[in-house]
């Protein structure tokens, strides 16, 4: 089954300027876990998570207000294409350890793909478990070290 038929086709993003403020609203208003950063031409140029909020920001004491979300978001970037097979996507995600990833085409986003839209198709449902496994188990041992 490709991307396209799985992915959030509806994106909230943000643009790096914003405050991560704005960004911590927005992850909150929409019930979300990672913003694409789009410049002004629609291009991806990152993505900020509610974790990257907490430790690029609030953790080393800045204030989110005037913290503009290029200086805290995530530039290296894994993404997906709408025409990838979901197995790909699993392997993915499992590889880089992240539950979400942009979808894009053309440099632009046209979707997010989360480990629970794979896990709602029940055709990866297996198969998104085991990856979230994975991430979890990897996460565990990070922060044991």
């Amino acid at each position: 089954m490709q991307i396209r038929e799985l992915m959030s086709k509806s994106v909230v993003s943000i643009t790096p300027e914003e405050s991560a403020a704005l960004a911590a609203r927005l992850l909150t208003r929409h019930n979300l876990g990672m913003l694409p950063v789009c410049g002004q031409d629609g291009r991806l140029v990152g993505v900020v998570t509610d974790r990257d909020i907490v430790t690029r920001c609030l953790a080393a004491g800045q204030d989110p207000s005037r913290v503009p979300v290029e200086d805290i978001m995530t530039r290296e970037l894994e993404t997906l294409s709408p025409q990838e097979e979901g197995e790909a996507a699993l392997a993915r995600m499992a590889g880089c350890q992240v539950r979400r990833l942009p979808v894009v085409e053309e440099g632009k986003v046209v979707g997010v793909l989360s480990l629970a839209d794979l896990a709602r198709s029940r055709r990866y449902e297996a198969e998104a478990a085991q990856a979230l496994c994975q991430i979890s188990e990897s996460l565990v041992r990070r922060r044991r070290r």
